[in-house]
C-alpha cells in the first residue's frame, strides 16, 4: 500500500488529495449480507481493517460468491445420495419438497459455519 500523501494548493492552504478506491457495482447477495452482520457484531478488528483498506465490498462479494457454490454443490450431492430425483418430483411432488427443502436447509447450515461464522 502506498503511504505517500500528496497534496495541491488552493490558495494559502495544502490540500490533501484523498480519494477512495474504486467499489465493484455487483450488489451484496444474502451471505455476504450474513458475513457482514457477523464482522460488524463479533470480529470488529477485521471488519475496520477491511473497512479502512477499502476491501470490505470485495470481500462480501467473494463470500457470497464462495457460498453459493457450496450451498449449490452441498445440495447436488446431499440429493443424489438420497436418490432425491426427478422421478421421485413427477410420482411424489409433496415428498420431493420436503426432501429438498431438508436438503437445503442442512446444506446452508453446513456452509454458515463453514464459510460465514469463522
Amino acid at each position: 500500500m502506498n503511504n505517500k500523501i500528496t497534496y495541491r494548493k488552493e490558495g494559502d492552504y495544502f490540500i490533501p488529495n484523498l480519494y477512495l478506491p474504486i467499489q465493484p457495482k455487483k450488489a451484496i447477495g444474502k451471505y455476504g449480507r450474513l458475513r457482514l452482520n457477523y464482522l460488524k457484531d463479533f470480529k470488529k478488528g477485521l471488519y475496520i481493517e477491511l473497512l479502512i483498506d477499502g476491501t470490505l465490498k470485495q470481500h462480501l462479494l467473494d463470500i457470497d460468491e464462495c457460498a453459493n457454490k457450496r450451498v449449490h454443490v452441498l445440495i447436488k450431492q446431499f440429493a443424489e445420495s438420497e436418490n432425491v430425483n426427478e422421478h421421485l418430483k413427477e410420482h411424489h411432488q409433496m415428498e420431493w419438497v420436503q426432501a429438498m427443502n431438508n436438503i437445503k436447509n442442512r446444506a446452508e447450515e453446513i456452509v454458515l459455519n463453514e464459510i460465514i461464522y469463522v
